[in-house]
């Protein structure tokens, strides 16, 4: 995964060392077993519980199949505390009559976020029978939703840490992405070389490629090659005009 800090190989999985899973107010042992098994699975290691049942935490630690990652699992009496560490906090919901502010993403848009983010991520799941409250939204810097029919929008605790982690996993790592100045640059001369061949009667053009390029997530080597083309192709221009 781009930017994440990784342990040794597990079972061909490299463990993902810089995402937390985080259940907010879980009441079921079998959800929180089930939601330590799926971490076990794809190498996701940091388990937080904030304001668990207690009787419910005690029961799955002592649980099979996950024992390493629900022992090292952590009790936090709040929210604020369980995420103070993270640099990027994401919530999942179903978005289903909840008055939300923040932008809401599907899951395999969000994938792409977290891969990049370098610093804690922290992913945040609710209870199993009210989910994410508005003030625990309020937290987040985005808000993902895994897609599903619409008679049936919420999923079953253990279910969602499964698919969401397996979104993150599933993807081919990408390295060396492009900086930032380098993509600007190529939408600066691609823009400059669709004003000369007479594209400019379209609205937002530039914000427009400047998004597209973002989408792409080039990697440098790649950024490389299609600069030193639009450059090609920008002196080819001037000198015909």
């Amino acid at each position: 995964m781009e930017g994440s800090r990784r342990l040794p190989d597990r079972n061909g999985l490299p463990a993902v060392e810089n995402v937390s899973v985080v259940l907010v107010e879980p009441r079921n042992p079998l959800n929180i077993g089930a939601a330590g098994r799926a971490m076990a699975n794809f190498g996701f290691l940091d388990m937080r519980l904030v304001d668990a049942y207690r009787v419910a935490a005690d029961e799955a630690r002592s649980g099979p199949h996950a024992e390493e990652v629900l022992k090292r699992s952590r009790d936090f009496a709040t929210l604020s505390e369980a995420i103070a560490d993270a640099t990027l906090v994401v919530g999942t919901t179903s978005a289903s009559k909840r008055d939300v502010h923040i932008s809401i993403q599907r899951l395999e848009e969000a994938a792409q976020m977290i891969q990049q983010h370098n610093g804690r991520v922290a992913i945040l799941f609710g209870s199993e029978k009210f989910g994410l409250s508005n003030e625990h939204m309020g937290y987040c810097h985005s808000l993902v939703r895994i897609p599903t029919v619409e008679d049936a929008t919420s999923m079953n605790l253990g279910q969602a840490v499964s698919v969401t982690l397996y979104e993150l996993i599933r993807r081919s790592p990408q390295t060396d992405l492009a900086p930032a100045g380098m993509l600007d640059e190529f939408v600066a001369r691609l823009y400059e070389a669709l004003q000369l061949a007479g594209y400019v009667h379209h609205d937002n053009v530039i914000e427009k490629l400047r998004r597209l390029t973002r989408r792409m997530n080039l990697r440098e080597h790649d950024a490389v090659m299609w600069l030193g083309m639009v450059r090609q192709l920008l002196w080819k221009l001037k000198s015909e005009n």
